[in-house]
């Protein structure tokens, strides 16, 4: 695993990034970024016991892969946009004096044909040196981000992580009471893994939304989502598992989080209410009913989706169908973590703190996720 040390300013002398860390006996913070193809995400945390306390977070919709899907090419203005909030972030970095940071980019970067300048771009200007990580490997930081959310009398769960340029599906096998044998999760146990490339940007730009908001329209989006699903082989030793109900879905992103806080009718999002919420299917299917009657107006005054997503919550939906309708299962878990606290169990894990704590069986205990204060508008 890559990982570079924290960022200072880029300067003439040095412009590479730095680490330091205040001769204070406070944990030191590490860093995890996330530049995705709509959002830029980042999470600054000390280690605490098993787990990190948050001490900042920032998230900023960015819109990176914008056009993408046409050209082939990031755009300039979204390249501008997302510097905007990666100075930002490197700012925040070098305040908190992170002495390790990971910086991860992924899809709209993985696709463009112009994605190494713009990494090369960001080091020069920022400091940050961003990794564009496989999709594989976003999918196994995504689980272990939110792992902590799985049921553990579930014998399989299905890991959605819905970004805006892809979308990665994880299946585990908890057969035999895996995960109460192992509840930190040390070893994930992932039966397969599907990265379709497609997400709530490239999805929405393919089908632009008509006017009004048409039902063929939207099933549309969930049928081409779907075939990809349904091509895809490898899980299939769960299909019984799912089928006898004994299975349920986490879903890890900014459009399924958007559809939690309308289900519960939120004037504001609160993490606190959404991260580890139960949706049944019939709640799903409710919500959706509700958005497909607002208009992209109705839907930017909602305060758990804005205007920022108006037009990519209808997407996001349909992928969460298209996933529900080829794994037909009655629960959902709603997780408002994924990547970044990953990235940070990672971190902390390979090193810069004092030993694991060992349990009584002698086993070295992995560090988990606690629950993350939102940043100001986050979703």
């Amino acid at each position: 695993m890559s990982e570079a040390r924290a960022p200072t300013k880029p300067s003439r002398q040095d412009p590479r990034p730095q680490g330091r860390r205040g001769a204070s006996s406070e944990p030191a913070c590490y860093a995890a970024l996330d530049l995705g193809t709509n959002n830029c995400r980042l999470l600054i945390a000390k280690p605490a016991g098993r787990g990190f306390r948050i001490v900042e977070a920032f998230s900023r919709i960015v819109r990176l892969g914008d056009g993408l899907s046409r050209t082939g090419r990031l755009d300039e203005d979204a390249m501008d946009r997302a510097l905007g909030a990666l100075r930002i972030c490197a700012d925040k970095v070098e305040r908190r004096q992170a002495v390790r940071i990971r910086a991860v980019a992924t899809q709209a970067c993985r696709a463009a044909e112009n994605g190494a300048e713009f990494i090369a771009k960001v080091e020069r200007e920022t400091g940050l040196r961003l990794q564009v990580i496989t999709p594989k490997e976003e999918a196994r930081l995504s689980v272990a981000g939110c792992a902590n959310l799985i049921d553990s009398s579930a014998d399989a769960a299905l890991v959605i992580d819905v970004g805006g340029g892809s979308t990665e599906l994880s299946w585990l096998d908890l057969r035999g009471g895996a995960l109460r044998r192992d509840p930190t999760m040390s070893r994930i146990p992932v039966e397969a893994w599907l990265s379709v490339p497609i997400g709530v940007v490239t999805l929405a730009e393919r089908f632009p939304e008509t006017q009004p908001t048409s039902e063929a329209w939207f099933r549309a989006m969930v049928d081409h989502v779907r075939a990809q699903i349904d091509a895809f082989p490898h899980a299939e030793v769960l299909r019984p598992v799912f089928a006898e109900g004994r299975g349920h879905l986490v879903g890890t992103s900014g459009a399924i989080t958007s559809l939690a806080g309308l289900h519960l009718g939120l004037q504001r999002y609160d993490r606190a209410r959404v991260d580890g919420l139960w949706l049944e299917h019939a709640d799903c299917v409710a919500v959706v009913d509700r958005l497909m009657k607002l208009s992209p107006a109705g839907r930017a005054a909602q305060p758990c989706i804005g205007p920022d997503r108006a037009d990519l919550v209808l997407a996001g939906a349909a992928i969460l169908q298209a996933v529900q309708e080829a794994w037909p299962c009655e629960r959902v878990r709603v997780a408002d973590r994924g990547l970044r606290e990953g990235i940070l169990l990672s971190l902390i894990a390979e090193g810069g703190r004092s030993p694991r704590r060992r349990n009584r069986s002698g086993d070295r205990r992995a560090p988990q996720a606690r629950a993350a204060p939102p940043a100001p508008g986050a979703t």
